[in-house]
């Protein structure tokens, strides 16, 4: 039987508690859209960068595209983390699907005309919740790119449709935990990446067990949770585009 929500955290969050995040907008000089989002220890950098046309299999259909690359630094963990440069990682090349998937979940591809815009999320530093947390900064660094094309008078409408935002929860010692962190995710019995949007209609959910199952109540919850959690970030991205955005290349 699943326990109460009681358990203490290795960083002393409550079970239904978020990292503490910031979203730095503006971030670098040149892509029209740039952040850093920070979740707990966790900091990605996302930019948002325009590119007029798209991929052969769409042109002349009147329609944009967006598409999403992930990267760590090699300076993001505790040990030295290669570049893939001659080899292909997988775990990235999944994470970078899924962020794609994310964003252009809540994209209108006629309003944006035949242009790419292009997300890179490259994590500064990893504490767990990378993936969830470049869907999260990726949306915000869309946002401005958009802004920007309609100020360039390339687009008169926002094809963006809606806001979407990601969030990690788990089930740790028979406790369900919210956003966890490297520590939690590491001994998780089951760790789930749940994607939503504003309306609350999911984009993804990816979860699975470690050596055991887990029952539909539990999952019940476990979505429940991350609904809650998506919910609170998204109020996070909204007052973050209502704020002025740093001097480009500020920190």
């Amino acid at each position: 039987m699943l326990k109460k929500a009681n358990k203490s955290r290795v960083d002393g969050r409550k079970p239904t508690e978020l990292r503490p995040i910031t979203i730095t907008r503006g971030y670098t000089k040149f892509a029209p859209g740039s952040v850093l989002i920070r979740t707990g220890d966790t900091a990605v950098l996302c930019t948002a960068s325009v590119e007029e046309g798209v991929p052969e299999w769409m042109k002349g259909k009147g329609r944009g595209w967006v598409s999403a690359e992930y990267d760590m630094l090699p300076g993001s963990t505790s040990k030295r983390r290669q570049r893939s440069r001659k080899s292909v990682d997988g775990r990235a090349t999944e994470i970078q699907r899924l962020i794609g998937r994310a964003i252009r979940a809540v994209v209108d591809f006629e309003a944006l005309g035949e242009r790419c815009i292009w997300l890179d999320c490259d994590v500064v530093q990893a504490d767990g919740g990378t993936r969830t947390a470049s869907i999260t900064g990726a949306y915000v660094a869309l946002c401005d790119a958009v802004r920007w094309l309609q100020q360039q008078k390339l687009i008169t409408k926002s094809p963006v449709i809606e806001p979407v935002a990601a969030v990690s929860v788990g089930k740790i010692d028979d406790h369900i935990l919210l956003d966890l962190n490297y520590a939690e995710d590491v001994g998780a019995q089951v760790d789930f990446n749940v994607a939503m949007t504003a309306s609350g209609e999911f984009v993804e959910v990816q979860g699975s067990a470690e050596g055991e199952t887990f029952s539909r109540s539990e999952l019940e919850r476990m979505l429940r949770l991350a609904d809650s959690g998506v919910r609170q970030l998204i109020a996070v991205q909204e007052r973050a585009l209502k704020t002025r955005p740093k001097k480009r290349g500020g920190t």
